[in-house]
């Protein structure tokens, strides 16, 4: 092991944000204020309704909102240009695709759901890896570590 650490690229904080960037944060955004929304929606109907089973319901509830601190604080970390947000963005990009497979596949209203989710998911997996915005977050490309 070598006493020599490596260097660290700094982005550039004091230029303009990218916009894809900014709509890359945008949309994980939206989509963790859509999974609070959705776990206020079910916790309340748990609490006012007759759910078959008022515990799971609840617990339904808080789960997604608890799921929601991912793309939240990945968007948090995008807008501030912090390296460390894209994992958790590009991660629950990936996760919410399957989901929209799903809602795609149902035969109910949440075909249109499967439909936007999918549209927000491959849009801004297209956005976060896009090297405009790994070179605003000051993230180094395989093969770029020694520069």
């Amino acid at each position: 092991m070598s006493s020599e650490q490596t260097p660290t690229t700094i982005p550039d904080a004091t230029g303009p944000r990218p916009r894809r960037l900014t709509y890359a944060a945008a949309l994980a955004a939206l989509e963790g204020f859509a999974l609070v929304a959705g776990g206020v929606w079910m916790s309340v109907l748990a609490l006012t309704g007759e759910p078959d089973d008022r515990q799971q319901a609840i617990t339904g509830g808080v789960t997604l909102i608890v799921l929601a601190l991912l793309p939240l604080l990945a968007a948090r970390g995008l807008f501030a240009r912090r390296s460390w947000s894209r994992g958790p963005a590009v991660i629950t990009q990936i996760i919410a695709l399957p989901v929209a497979y799903n809602l795609l596949r149902s035969d109910s209203v949440a075909i249109p759901a499967g439909i936007a989710l999918a549209v927000v998911s491959v849009t801004a997996l297209v956005l976060l890896v896009n090297p405009e915005t790994t070179q605003a977050l000051g993230i180094r490309g395989p093969g770029n570590a020694e520069k």
